[in-house]
């Protein structure tokens, strides 16, 4: 039986990773056999292209270089780590997946939101999640969080993330059958029951 494939997405600052390792734990802590991954990295070769990606002294990359990075360690991680896993019957919580390359470089970074819909799903035919929960927060909360890096992406500012809340918002409403938006500003236990029980019905 294939396992079971939930990506969190939203802006940088939503707490999407914090809510991933949570759900990670306790469903490996009721008995399930689970892999957390994260994007972009994930494997050996792919933490090295994040590397790249988030140096800040790489300020001068061009959206469409960043397309083919993201898109080379995504490359790695669903190879090697993600559809192994689902094959095994395992549960893969993804921190970010291709929705977001859609958002960032697709929508913010002009690369077109369908071009890296089109290359993810029609050419790489990556694996499809059978849930991606958008962690929807306004990018000025985002940024006042604890815990913002000055990585190169987060550095890029408040206006960016806000182009990419919006292109996150607008992909959900296109596929509406796989999505789910999750208010990203109420209290985190709150937030963490209404993705649980979204994530147990698609277990």
């Amino acid at each position: 039986m294939r396992g079971r494939f939930v990506v969190i997405e939203g802006i940088d600052g939503s707490g999407k990773s914090t809510l991933a390792a949570r759900l990670a734990q306790d469903l490996t802590r009721s008995g399930r056999k689970v892999l957390r991954a994260r994007e972009p990295g994930g494997t050996p070769i792919g933490e090295k292209v994040r590397s790249l990606l988030l140096d800040v002294n790489n300020a001068e990359m061009v959206p469409l270089a960043e397309f083919f990075l993201y898109m080379a360690s995504r490359a790695q991680l669903v190879d090697e780590s993600i559809r192994p896993a689902l094959v095994s019957g395992q549960i893969v919580i993804c921190d970010r997946y291709y929705y977001s390359t859609a958002a960032y470089q697709g929508a913010a970074g002009k690369v077109g939101i369908d071009a890296v819909l089109n290359v993810s799903e029609k050419i790489a035919r990556f694996a499809k999640p059978d849930l991606v929960a958008v962690l929807d927060l306004p990018s000025k909360i985002a940024r006042a969080r604890q815990g913002i890096r000055d990585d190169r992406v987060e550095s890029k500012g408040a206006a960016y993330q806000e182009r990419v809340r919006r292109a996150f918002l607008l992909i959900a409403r296109r596929e509406r059958r796989r999505f789910r938006i999750f208010d990203a500003s109420q209290p985190a236990d709150a937030l963490y029951a209404e993705v649980r029980r979204e994530v147990d019905r698609v277990l």
